[in-house]
């Protein structure tokens, strides 16, 4: 799986510019640089297929999506959902992509990457460990950090739209490849709701925005998230910038329904957007 964005065309416009006939380059959005040739026609790719100047060009122009590179050309990795009526879409950033959804960038990308992000949340809610539940899958990256130090990860994501995404998204892989991680492709308050009581050590709670999904976060599923939880267990919630005004409003609503859902103890955690509960 060859995977480009407007990063790496860009970067082999550059040497082409200046004459040069190797060049360094990622085929997998990051993760690792391969060397590989220059010449008049295009790039001598690692499998040997040529990719052409005009392909190049085309994928530099795309600055919010992410192309495989197959046999017969191109092709951007998007997708529609009959699920959420949504388009979804493979975003760039310097290092991990996010996932554009319906115009929406799913992760923090001012001043951060996603997998920074995604480190930020893990920290906030250490200690990751016993079994653990990720109640927005999205591309994966919560459950394959979790997955790195939990005994087991449950993932939860009702549209399998994203999940096409997370598939040819090289950063996304150990979603598949890790037995520690076990998919429910559902609407996450219906998975919750057949889970057994004090089931899970963490919780991690990062769903769409209160616009988007308030139902994740009222009250009533709150008391869900607490009855799966084992005593002194935690959940963390993001929330968003809390900078924002109206954040800041969200947030106190937020901490006000954890503690009616029978939490004892609710902590602010700025530089990861959330909040930390404990059981």
């Amino acid at each position: 799986m060859i995977i480009l964005s407007h990063y790496q065309a860009q970067s082999l416009l550059d040497a082409l510019e200046k004459g040069e006939s190797e060049i360094a380059v990622s085929f997998d959005l990051n993760l690792t640089r391969e060397t590989v040739t220059l010449d008049s026609a295009g790039v001598r790719l690692p499998a040997g297929r040529l990719l052409d100047w005009i392909e190049v060009r085309e994928i530099a122009r795309a600055e919010n999506a992410c192309f495989e590179v197959i046999e017969s050309g191109i092709v951007e990795i998007r997708t529609f959902s009959e699920v959420t009526n949504w388009v979804r879409s493979l975003y760039p950033t310097e290092k991990a992509p996010s996932m554009l959804v319906s115009g929406m960038v799913m992760h923090r990308i001012e001043g951060i990457d996603p997998h920074q992000d995604t480190l930020n949340k893990i920290k906030a809610a250490s200690p990751v460990v016993g079994r653990v539940l990720d109640t927005a899958t999205g591309l994966g990256y919560t459950a394959i950090e979790a997955a790195k130090t939990a005994e087991h990860v449950d993932t939860v994501e009702i549209d399998p739209a994203s999940l096409e995404i997370a598939r040819n998204n090289p950063w996304s892989q150990d979603l598949f490849d890790n037995p520690k991680i076990t998919q429910h492709i559902d609407h996450v308050w219906d998975v919750v709701e057949e889970m057994d009581a004090d089931t899970f050590s963490l919780v991690i709670h990062d769903p769409p925005t209160f616009k988007f999904a308030g139902e994740l976060y009222s009250g009533e599923f709150y008391q869900e998230l607490y009855r799966v939880l084992r005593r002194k267990g935690r959940l963390f919630h993001y929330i968003g910038d809390p900078e924002s005004k109206t954040v800041q409003r969200v947030q106190r609503g937020v901490m006000k329904r954890l503690q009616e859902a029978g939490f004892g103890r609710v902590v602010r955690k700025p530089h990861a957007f959330g909040v930390v509960a404990y059981k």
